[in-house]
């Protein structure tokens, strides 16, 4: 079996980023005939399973891989049409039943295509090779055979899932059998062995350890989790070192988590315009549904449309502040009337038949670039409306003040009380989110009377009290004294203490925009990682960091010595281009040779990732001069974490030597 070639690392050469190694992977390594070994003139079908049409198109586009020669695109489960004159390239995972059905496909007096190159997704089993070839007639007709290494999907340049969407369910579900969890954890490990595999990172691989775990402590399944998926990526690594040009030395940084690692950022309202349009508009994915006008003028048409990084007012505006996303459009808006000759001239006061011949001949001749341009404008303009209005309708300016002052700390489970007792405004789902925060912030407390009392006064469902009272499930949120000044963190809780926090205001910080105070934990970790302080006894590692690693990766300002670096709540505003439309973006410096200084940092949550999350690794990459990827099993919208909440149940106890590491 023959391995790929993959991209170049974080340890020296020609730096790409993640997004863009795993594209020319495919669209190069995988399917241009000089690297595959089919013929140059010919056209060929491409063969793919449901998962690996997943990978490919969330980095290619149908017309890239036509480019590259291929006229037809097929899934292997369903009947297909014999095309004995062409080739075929089978992008396949290394399941019996995929391997099965190519097998069935070329063997035999009539295959289905003249000859078939391989590429599997991820390392293929002994048994499965050999079932290959036994098949005499089928190794005739193969002309490559390869592991490409290529079994994630692509969310943008620094992020990417595993596809395994019931990862939450399945690890912390009450089941006397760990079979099913185990299973999971396995498939993600190995999903991500296949991404270090295809950047070529050979990581030191950090895990947040299993509170007091020791050979006598009794401990649940779940707090083993990130425990359990190190050892398994671990394993996996081992058979990387296989792979040509593969680093035998350390070259990155992989921190795995779990969802109970932060149960409030999936919960809480985050302000951001990304986070904003996947938690209020009913988005599918990155897809968008509006309505436009239609051709004829009659009723509206329904468009659907990408939020990706194609679009590059999207790029820019992602991770912005709602309120300073809705300026910044309606500056580009104005800007670009101001000086696109169709746009003055369509907002002029004048009537068509008034326009001189001049006239007439700028407007032609701006309007296919006017058209495009304004388009995506109106676009953006129209989702943060609707956003801006969906504040006002469901009250969550108040709601989301409440949320922020309860996570640090400025505000109790009295305050909650007398919100839902004046407040008519918001929702049930809101509510129900509220109340999973304080069940986070008041475990104990929460589960008596006082508890039931508040979700009485919220009117929750069965099934509301059900997700409320699963948050126990992912284990106690870490808390302090509000009142405490010690600067270590997590502190234990004061008992004398009436309110709690989940956070602490980082000393130095300035807020230029409202609700926007709110952090995920991960900032805090993915930073002290970057500089080494990362306590071991918490996040253990499984190949022990040299002690030069630390200070030839961090850059020259996040020294050990420096106090933590501060989060700041406001993004830096791009340079407004003349036509108000292709500005200065982060996707504008990603694909214009974008340099990094240290190795890339990996953090992998498996149980679902959120936008604020993904948020974080696009600041941490430009602050800390490393390119900081995240990975998870899922992304979750809060209404998926809602429903996902509903379905868990408690989960038995194990001891430690139930678990092989």
């Amino acid at each position: 079996m023959s391995f790929s070639d993959s991209g170049s690392s974080s340890s020296g050469g020609d730096y790409k980023n993640f997004r863009q190694i795993t594209r020319e992977r495919l669209l190069h390594e995988m399917l241009r005939p000089d690297k595959n070994g089919s013929s140059k003139s010919a056209w060929k079908v491409l063969v793919m399973d449901k998962f690996t049409v997943k990978v490919m198109s969330s980095v290619c586009k149908m017309s890239e891989i036509t480019q590259e020669g291929i006229s037809l695109v097929e899934v292997i489960t369903k009947h297909r049409q014999p095309m004995t004159a062409m080739e075929a390239i089978y992008f396949i995972q290394p399941t019996e039943a995929n391997v099965t059905a190519f097998l069935s496909d070329m063997n035999g007096k009539s295959p289905l295509y003249k000859k078939a190159f391989v590429f599997f997704s991820s390392p293929i089993s002994r048994s499965l090779v050999t079932l290959i070839k036994k098949d005499l007639r089928a190794m005739k007709r193969i002309g490559a055979l390869k592991e490409m290494n290529l079994e994630y999907i692509s969310m943008d340049a620094q992020g990417f899932i595993t596809n395994n969407e019931n990862a939450l369910e399945e690890l912390f579900s009450d089941e006397e059998s760990h079979q099913r969890a185990d299973a999971c954890l396995n498939l993600v490990a190995k999903r991500i062995a296949t991404v270090l595999a295809s950047l070529k990172e050979y990581p030191f691989v950090r895990y947040r350890a299993a509170k007091g775990l020791d050979a006598t402590t009794m401990t649940t399944y779940r707090e083993l989790i990130p425990t359990k998926l190190a050892a398994s990526v671990w394993n996996c690594l081992a058979r990387c070192k296989q792979i040509e040009d593969f680093p035998q030395n350390e070259t990155c940084e992989l921190l795995i988590l779990d969802r109970s690692i932060d149960q409030i950022a999936p919960l809480i309202h985050e302000w951001t315009y990304d986070a904003m349009c996947h938690d209020l508009l009913n988005m599918e994915g990155n897809k968008y549904t509006h309505e436009v006008p239609s051709k004829s003028g009659d009723n509206p048409e329904k468009k659907e449309v990408l939020l990706d990084e194609e679009d590059p007012i999207w790029v820019e505006l992602r991770d912005a502040h709602i309120a300073d996303a809705s300026e910044r459009l309606h500056e580009k808006m104005t800007n670009f009337v101001s000086k696109n000759k169709a746009a003055q001239l369509k907002h002029s006061s004048k009537d068509f038949g008034d326009l001189s011949s001049k006239d007439l001949q700028k407007m032609v001749h701006a309007l296919p670039q006017y058209s495009e341009q304004i388009d995506k404008l109106s676009l953006h303009v129209e989702i943060a409306r609707t956003i801006n209005r969906t504040i006002m309708e469901k009250g969550l300016r108040e709601l989301g003040q409440l949320e922020q002052d309860l996570v640090f700390g400025d505000a109790g489970r009295k305050d909650v009380v007398k919100f839902l007792s004046i407040n008519h405004v918001i929702n049930q789902e809101s509510k129900l989110r509220l109340m999973m925060i304080v069940a986070a912030m008041y475990p104990k407390k929460f589960e008596g009377e006082k508890g039931q009392k508040m979700m009485e006064l919220a009117k929750l469902s069965g099934d509301d009290v059900v997700a409320v009272n699963n948050m126990r499930l992912l284990g106690p949120v870490p808390t302090e004294s509000k009142k405490s000044t010690t600067g270590s963190f997590p502190l234990k809780f004061d008992v004398l203490s009436k309110k709690r926090a989940a956070r602490r205001d980082r000393a130095g910080e300035t807020q230029t925009w409202q609700l926007s105070r709110f952090y995920p934990i991960i900032e805090e970790l993915v930073e002290k990682l970057s500089k080494g302080h990362l306590p071991k006894q918490d996040y253990p590692c499984m190949n022990e960091p040299r002690p030069t690693f630390y200070s030839g990766s961090q850059s020259p300002s996040a020294s050990p010595g420096l106090p933590n670096s501060r989060r700041t709540p406001t993004w830096a505003r791009r340079h407004l281009s003349d036509d108000g439309y292709f500005s200065d973006s982060v996707l504008g410096r990603a694909s214009s040779g974008f340099k990094r200084k240290g190795q890339r940092i990996f953090v992998f949550i498996v149980g679902g990732a959120t936008r604020s999350e993904l948020r974080v690794c696009h600041k941490l990459t430009e602050k800390l001069d490393r390119e900081v990827i995240l990975g998870s099993s899922s992304f979750l919208d809060p209404q998926t974490f809602l429903t996902k909440m509903k379905q868990l149940n408690e989960e038995e106890e194990i001891s430690l030597d139930d678990i092989d590491i």
